[in-house]
């Protein structure tokens, strides 16, 4: 049991990663890594929501929405169409609770994330996170484990970028490269990089 938690751990954090590896959540990535402590609060908005979302869709789809849930054997009703839209709501619902905690309590935090904390319930990564559990059926722990794992395997990525970012304000870049160019070479290398965990887990 231990082992099985270990590799889905170092599965989702390195072999894995949801923007290295899945290219998923590439909006927040570029968006917010240009400042250490955007990309900080970010991490931390992101861990809170995909590890409660994974928590809550996975109960709901495996005592409702599963084909073979207490609820689907009962009532012999097939609920598992559903799933999307429950899974959408359920984040929405999350990150409306994140954006109110932060206004309130880190108003300059909220500021800096701007539009990319709304975003959060569309990222590719937390849907992907949520739709990968059911699809491979894990069970309630399993599933959380995996959303908090993903989550600081998307944090990882989410500061390193950012502090490599940071540096390279300071370096002189040929013109060509400057913006965007730059960033999303310096991503392409750093995906490049997580590459060599690939061994690790198959």
């Amino acid at each position: 049991m231990q082992n099985e938690y270990l590799l889905i751990t170092i599965g989702a954090v390195l072999v894995n990663n949801f923007v290295l590896s899945k290219i998923l959540g590439i909006c927040p990535l570029l968006g917010v890594s240009k400042k250490l402590d955007a990309a900080i609060g970010m991490s931390g908005a992101v861990i809170f929501v995909l590890t409660l979302a994974t928590f809550v869709t996975a109960s709901i789809y495996n005592l409702i929405l599963a084909p073979n849930s207490h609820f689907a054997k009962l009532t012999g009703v097939n609920l598992d169409y559903l799933q999307t839209l429950v899974f959408i709501l359920v984040i929405a619902g999350l990150v409306q609770v994140v954006e109110i905690i932060l206004q309130k309590i880190a108003p300059p935090l909220y500021n800096a994330l701007g539009i990319y904390l709304p975003l959060i319930t569309t990222n590719c990564a937390v849907l992907g996170a949520v739709v990968i559990n059911a699809k491979e059926a894990r069970g309630i722990l399993n599933s959380t484990i995996y959303g908090f794992c993903s989550a600081v395997g998307f944090a990882l990525a989410l500061i390193l970028f950012s502090s490599i970012r940071e540096k390279l304000e300071l370096a002189k870049t040929p013109k060509a490269f400057q913006g965007t160019s730059i960033a999303l070479i310096t991503a392409g290398i750093l995906a490049m990089a997580f590459m060599g965990f690939s061994g690790l887990v198959k």
